[in-house]
C-alpha cells in the first residue's frame, strides 16, 4: 500500500521519509576539515630541511635543494642521464631569462635588427625563387 507521503514519488522524487532532513548532509563523514592534498604535501615534502654533509661540513638545506646537489654531483661523476637532466632544467630557466633580454634591447638597436631582418629574408626569397624549365642547369 502506497502512504499518502510516497504520493509524489518517481523519478527524481524520492519518498519523503528517505529524503534528507533540512540540515543533514549528503556526505556526513566527507573529507576531513584541514586534510592536505597531493600539491600541498609535495611543497612540504620539498620544503623540508634535511642535513647534508658538504666539505667535511654539517649543514641544513631544504630536499629540494639537496635533490639538486646530488644530481649536480652525479652529473659531474658522468652519469649521463644526471647530465642530460640537469642540463634540461638548464635550459628550461635560461627561457625565462632570453625573454627578458630580448625585450631590453633599445628602439635603435631593435630598429638596426628589424633592417637586417628584412635584409636577410629579401635575399632568401630571391634564392629561392622558382626556375623556369630549362633553368636548372642539367
Amino acid at each position: 500500500m502506497a502512504n499518502k507521503s510516497d504520493k509524489g514519488s518517481g523519478y527524481g522524487r524520492p519518498p519523503l521519509h528517505t529524503r534528507f532532513k533540512p540540515g543533514q548532509s549528503g556526505n556526513p563523514r566527507g573529507r576531513p576539515k584541514g586534510s592536505l592534498n597531493f600539491t600541498t604535501d609535495l611543497k612540504n615534502v620539498l620544503l623540508a630541511p634535511v642535513a647534508l654533509n658538504d666539505a667535511g661540513r654539517s649543514r641544513r638545506v631544504t630536499t629540494q635543494k639537496a635533490a639538486l646537489l646530488r644530481l649536480r654531483e652525479k652529473a659531474l661523476k658522468g652519469d649521463v642521464k644526471a647530465l642530460d637532466r640537469l642540463l634540461s632544467y638548464a635550459m628550461a630557466m635560461s627561457v625565462g631569462s632570453a625573454e627578458e633580454t630580448a625585450t631590453s634591447v633599445p628602439p635603435e638597436d631593435q630598429a638596426i635588427l628589424e633592417a637586417y631582418r628584412q635584409d636577410v629574408l629579401a635575399n632568401a626569397d630571391a634564392t629561392t625563387a622558382p626556375r623556369r624549365d630549362g633553368e636548372d642547369g642539367t
